[in-house]
């Protein structure tokens, strides 16, 4: 074992010398083939003995051409339980603690659970945590039978070879992997131990689908050393878009869970005679259509995490941004057959190197296709297929940090009309004042039916910039930290963009999409004084008065949702209440001593219904 390069805590090298049996990776490659308990095997059950269920069956993995594919027997398993996340040290936290919720403190657990890992063959692997140009390091520990979890670790963030690590590298996070005792202690749940030690940050993963721990796990170490250190990890995708002008417009798009952010990074797919469908009506079935003659290019700078450190050159007043993954965690949900988004099926059919497939219907020895997506139920297709992809297999892709002019904000919307009101009443897009931009991350909703988590259909929040599901520091600083970067970046334009529904019209992530084409055509030019006005829905900053994409101008009633003859201004105004209470509800809960004095001016100009101007006095754009 090559662990005199690596310093570790006492506690990890112990169990790694004193397990049944261990081994260390050092490729991706190497995982995928552990993945299948075998170089010679298509098909491996990920089965463990536990104490009063007998033998139970986690997953089925595949070995497929492209990859290896990887199948939860269980529903429940298959997205991530917003509930996931428990803190177990005393440090400063706004998450629930492991002692208030289970009533014991967890250090018998962890005592147990590295017990049985001490039982079990084990294998482990280093991982950078972040960009090269900074990374931290971190181990990953779990049973051999479980390398697929591994392997999707791997590639979300980089796999270090022991080999050629040439000075000795400190360990900032251990990630240890117990499934069995999501039966025995956690009723079947899943839960994600976080324990910040004044060593190591430790993350205890009780259960195999890897988006509550090798994925959001390993983004809330980013996000507390960042709170330590005050700097962010926005939870975001970000593209270079380069229009037929060859105008160049970098988009940072945020949002909760669902909120289009992998959707940003794709292009828009022309229906069958060459034109682009806006949206569907739900009642009548209308269709309405725009003709773009050619889209822009696009250069992929990150897919949901990306990272703002003070090392990075100033951006002229514009917030310097560049990814924090290694790969992406790709949801193919709205990829339901061949065609639907031509580069990510080509990418993922002729894979260069293995990709890991979730939630894929697949057969041994097959190939996975990404709109094949496995039935939670017969005729019910998971919502969550998931294929993780390493970065550099796209085309175009930007490895550097890049200065943000377009800092987006995406919302599930559901249906709106008069007769069932709701908040989707936000049109194409909006454009938002600074201060109401920080509001709007502060409160984050998550959105109509999101297919991410094993939720209802109830507007829930995520919190501040939409990452405090998965950060165990403190709330106040997060939102100070998040204002602070607002200010500091005043040249950028702030819009927010729904998608899936603008009142009774099904639009899917087309908003965000044409929203892209059209400013990236603009470059900076500012927009015309007639061109916007204060949207009816304080909320919603201003509403464009008309919007025209080469040559053709797009409907009035994509743009003022009470202009929907289903909505009108009853429908709307109804939705407006909703939205309005959504937000007071959410945001009394920062009005703490510790947030700055310009966040609390901020809020209460919402407390106290103020106007769009108000809020863009607070913070002038320049």
């Amino acid at each position: 074992m090559p662990l005199d390069k690596i310093n570790i805590p006492a506690d990890t090298r112990a169990l790694l010398n004193n397990c049944k049996a261990c081994q260390c990776f050092n490729t991706t490659l190497e995982l995928a083939e552990a993945a299948l308990g075998g170089k010679n095997n298509n098909s491996f059950d990920v089965k463990y003995n536990v104490e009063g269920k007998g033998e139970v069956t986690e997953a089925v993995v595949h070995r497929v051409t492209n990859g290896i594919s990887v199948n939860y027997t269980e529903t429940y398993m298959r997205r991530r339980d917003p509930d996931t996340l428990i803190v177990a040290d005393n440090k400063p936290s706004d998450k629930p603690r492991y002692r208030d919720r289970f009533k014991k403190e967890f250090d018998f657990l962890r005592a147990d659970s590295l017990k049985w890992l001490e039982e079990q063959e084990l294998g482990y692997f280093i991982f950078q945590i972040g960009p090269p140009e900074f990374a931290y390091y971190g181990i990953a520990i779990a049973p051999a039978n479980a390398a697929f979890f591994c392997m999707g670790l791997s590639l979300l963030q980089k796999i270090v070879n022991t080999d050629e690590i040439n000075e000795k590298i400190d360990i900032k996070s251990v990630v240890y992997v117990a499934p069995t005792f999501r039966h025995t202690h956690f009723d079947g749940k899943q839960v994600v131990v976080h324990n910040r030690t004044d060593e190591v940050y430790e993350i205890f993963s009780y259960n195999l689908y890897p988006g509550p721990s090798a994925k959001k796990g390993i983004y809330g170490v980013l996000l507390s050393i960042g709170e330590e250190e005050g700097w962010s990890a926005p939870h975001c995708s970000a593209v270079q878009s380069i229009s037929p002008y060859d105008n160049v417009t970098t988009f940072m798009h945020e949002g909760a869970s669902g909120g289009g952010k992998s959707e940003m990074l794709q292009m828009i797919v022309r229906e069958p005679e060459g034109s682009v469908l806006i949206g569907e009506h739900i009642t009548s079935g209308e269709k309405r259509s725009t003709t773009i003659p050619q889209f822009c290019k696009i250069n992929p700078v990150c897919d949901d995490m990306g990272i703002v450190h003070p090392s990075f050159e100033t951006g002229g007043m514009r917030l310097r941004i560049m990814d924090a993954e290694n790969g992406w965690f790709i949801r193919t949900d709205n990829i339901t057959s061949y065609g639907c988004e031509p580069q990510i099926e080509k990418l993922t059919i002729n894979a260069t190197e293995p990709l890991l497939f979730l939630n894929i219907n697949s057969n041994p020895g097959g190939t996975a296709l990404i709109w094949n997506h496995t039935e939670d139920e017969p005729g019910k297709p998971c919502p969550n297929p998931r294929v993780v992809v390493p970065r550099n297999l796209f085309p175009g892709v930007v490895s550097k940090p890049v200065s943000v002019d377009v800092r987006s904000f995406g919302v599930r919307t559901p249906p709106c009309s008069a007769e069932q009101p709701s908040y989707g009443i936000i049109g194409l897009f909006h454009i938002l004042p600074p201060a109401l931009a920080w509001l709007w991350r502060l409160v984050s909703p998550r959105g109509h039916a999101n297919p991410s988590i094993t939720e209802s259909d109830k507007m829930g929040s995520e919190g501040v910039g939409s990452y405090w599901p998965f950060a165990t520091g403190k709330k106040v600083r997060h939102a100070n930290l998040l204002l602070e970067q607002i200010v500091d970046n005043s040249v950028t334009q702030y819009v927010l963009t729904p998608n899936q529904h603008i009142g009774v019209w099904k639009v899917g992530f087309k908003p965000q999409l044409l929203m892209r084409e059209y400013l990236t055509r603009r470059g900076n030019a500012k927009f015309r004084s007639d061109q916007y006005q204060p949207a009816r829905c304080t909320l919603l900053g201003y509403e464009l008065n008309y919007l025209t994409i080469e040559g053709a101008k797009i409907p009035s009633r994509f743009l003022k949702v009470y202009r929907q003859e289903l909505v009108g201004f009853d429908g709307y105004d109804k939705g407006s209440e909703i939205l309005n209470a959504f937000f007071k509800e959410q945001l009394s809960q920062y009005l703490v001593p510790e947030l700055s004095d310009l966040g609390r001016q901020i809020i209460e100009t919402c407390l106290e219904n103020g106007n769009t101007d108000q809020y863009a006095d607070l913070i002038p754009r320049r």
